[in-house]
């Protein structure tokens, strides 16, 4: 659709040619678009990924003082909870849902293969929070694990 009095199209209104270039370039003040951007340096051809949320706030990423197991499981859970904090805030829990859906409403075997993710996700999140929780936290979270493997083990015909 040609702009009001111009002749051209709106679209050819964002670029101005230079003098003798023969590529079109970008007028100040605009913005390129996420598509146009050039790739980060060291990744040659990677598109340009969407802008990161910052870590949260918080004095310590790993539990202070922490020995062995702990310690270890931490350090190794470090990247895919970083990983997991820059997906979507919604996706995680839509398919954490879903596949708890999917356990409770299918009786067979196949339910509990569904339960299976969610019991050893909410584990995993259950032993990394574990030294900052109070009473009623760890509590509600072995509650909630117990009930996950009480609905596996009858999916699976064990109980």
């Amino acid at each position: 659709m040609p702009a009001r009095g111009t002749g051209r199209s709106a679209a050819a209104g964002y670029y101005a040619r230079g003098v003798g270039s023969e590529k079109p370039t970008r007028r100040p003040g605009l913005p390129r678009h996420p598509l146009a951007q050039r790739p980060a340096e060291g990744r040659s051809g990677a598109r340009a990924s969407r802008p990161r949320r910052p870590l949260p706030v918080g004095e310590h990423f790993y539990t202070p003082d922490a020995t062995g197991l702990r310690r270890a499981i931490e350090r190794k859970s470090a990247a895919p909870l970083v990983f997991l904090f820059q997906l979507p805030r919604w996706l995680v829990p839509l398919v954490m849902v879903g596949l708890l859906l999917a356990g409770l409403v299918v009786a067979d075997w196949r339910g509990g293969i569904a339960v299976l993710p969610v019991l050893g996700f909410v584990t995993w999140l259950a032993y990394l929070s574990w030294p900052s929780l109070r009473v009623t936290g760890r509590v509600l979270r072995v509650a909630l694990i117990a009930f996950l493997v009480l609905l596996a083990a009858t999916r699976f015909g064990l109980i």
